[in-house]
């Protein structure tokens, strides 16, 4: 099968078949809501970080202030962002904030889309439909070939490009069933347009997979094939085109001229430079938060105290709580070794885990308490407030904000050394543990107790927390990466 553009016959039907077959069989698509193609909860965390502290001097000091306000004066003033969501989830509010920031310094920015509403309030193009991006979805499933589809809405994304003429392009995720990425790239290379591109994953140097940290896998160096993750996103019903895709990724992605590479941990930075796209300058800028929506909460004997209310009802109170966040849970996130942390604690501690689905709730053994996803914000930083000790026991991650959420909230965290998850972290506010070692956790979990107010304490998580402001970030954004073009 090439990859001709996908034309419909009938966009009214219950079932469609594309002009194009597979194997020479006729297929049909059935046309059910856009959310059943899912990015398979991969590409970010629901929650996002939050956190304040009123007593703290801001981080940005008055030199630095300047240094952006001199951006004004630069002759670049269009900024095309671009990200598969625009204001929610972790990168979407980044693409808003980074939106914020560069407007407040006179930019004419634009935020191209690929799935879910606009937000309000910003000037946004959103790239192909809902039904683009469940056709994009279902041949991807069939074929392997994820970014290869949605080429009629990738070409009339770049009639927009050329309209607003922009001095930057700010790439973040080019998956997610939206973006043809060889018509994009092509164009990208033609058009010698300044490029910034932020990774939040290893999808860009593989033949299928975001991450291979979980499997050890180390096929994306040299080249991949038969790759052993088919079932995880972008997913595949069985075809194995990873020899292709890495092949065109390699081709389609290096050559590029004027690109500055961004990545939010070390740990992507190196995998970068082992990878095909060694070749790009790459800065660190990790992912900043929000620090006016997050801060300790004092638990008070009040009706409409949250933590007061919520060690009522989860029935833990005088018991030692150790908090858990995903969305969602999976074996990678760290399910199983939860349930096997709580076979090691007796009676003085409880587990309490966020972001649970129904079949997990219920499949939960008794000693661990289980929450579904809640969208309170009040809510989280509640239970991050209430918690001794945030765990953190994901098996790999880029650069989990789940991990400052709790630090603004005055919670010491114990992670594992996954990824980029114990670079939010030092020996003031937290302990990193190997890999699946749930004695390491035991260990990490006692020492901080130990401490009684001596370590650890809030005042240290809220000082670790601060360095993620998100208006620091931003400027370090533009600071570095934009004026450092």
């Amino acid at each position: 099968m090439d990859n001709r553009e996908i034309d419909l016959i009938d966009l009214s039907a219950d079932y469609v078949r594309p002009q194009e077959n597979v194997n020479n069989e006729n297929v049909y698509i059935k046309r059910p809501d856009v959310d059943s193609v899912s990015l398979d909860s991969n590409v970010e965390n629901d929650f996002i970080g939050l956190g304040s502290y009123e007593e703290e001097k801001p981080l940005i000091t008055l030199e630095q202030q300047t240094v952006m306000n001199s951006m004004n004066k630069y002759e670049n003033k269009r900024v095309l962002l671009m990200n598969t969501v625009a204001g929610t989830g972790s990168v979407g509010r980044l693409v808003t904030g980074l939106y914020d920031a560069l407007s407040q310094r006179g930019y004419e920015c634009l935020i191209a889309f690929g799935r879910d509403e606009a937000p309000k309030g910003y000037n946004c193009y959103r790239i192909g439909t809902d039904f683009d991006v469940y056709v994009h979805g279902a041949m991807s499933r069939l074929n392997d070939k994820h970014g290869f589809y949605s080429k009629r809405a990738t070409k009339e994304f770049i009639d927009v490009i050329e309209d607003f003429d922009p001095d930057i392009i700010h790439i973040h995720n080019v998956h997610g069933y939206y973006l043809n990425i060889e018509v994009f790239f092509k164009y990208l290379k033609e058009s010698k347009r300044r490029v910034i591109w932020t990774l939040h994953d290893c999808w860009t140097f593989t033949g299928h997979c975001s991450h291979f940290e979980y499997i050890g896998c180390n096929k994306w160096q040299t080249g991949c094939y038969k790759c052993e993750q088919l079932n995880e996103y972008p997913k595949s019903m069985g075809k194995d085109n990873s020899i292709f895709n890495y092949k065109k990724k390699k081709e389609l992605f290096t050559g590029l001229e004027n690109v500055t590479l961004v990545t939010p941990s070390q740990w992507l930075k190196e995998r970068v430079s082992q990878s095909f796209m060694r070749e790009y300058h790459t800065v660190v800028v990790p992912t900043g938060i929000d620090l006016t929506q997050f801060s300790p909460i004092e638990e008070s004997v009040e009706e409409g105290n949250l933590i007061f209310k919520l060690r009522n009802s989860l029935n833990i109170r005088g018991k030692k709580m150790l908090l858990g966040v995903a969305n969602p849970w999976r074996e990678r996130k760290g399910l199983l070794q939860f349930q096997n942390l709580a076979k090691t604690l007796d009676d003085n501690y409880v587990i309490v885990l966020l972001g649970l689905n129904d079949s997990q709730l219920n499949d939960l053994p008794e000693s661990i308490v289980g929450l579904a996803h809640t969208d309170s914000v009040a809510e989280l930083a509640a239970l991050y407030s209430m918690a001794d000790i945030y765990v953190n026991l994901t098996l790999e991650d880029t650069f989990p904000t789940t991990n400052l959420e709790a630090l603004a909230c005055g919670t010491p965290v114990v992670t594992f050394k996954a990824g980029g998850a114990a670079e939010s972290i030092d020996d003031t506010c937290g302990i990193a543990v190997e890999r699946n070692s749930i004695q390491g956790v035991v260990a990490a979990i006692e020492k901080i107790l130990s401490m009684q107010g001596m370590g650890y304490t809030v005042e240290d998580c809220l000082r670790r927390a601060r360095i993620y402001d998100r208006n620091y970030r931003f400027m370090e954004y533009i600071q570095e990466v934009y004026e450092g073009i």
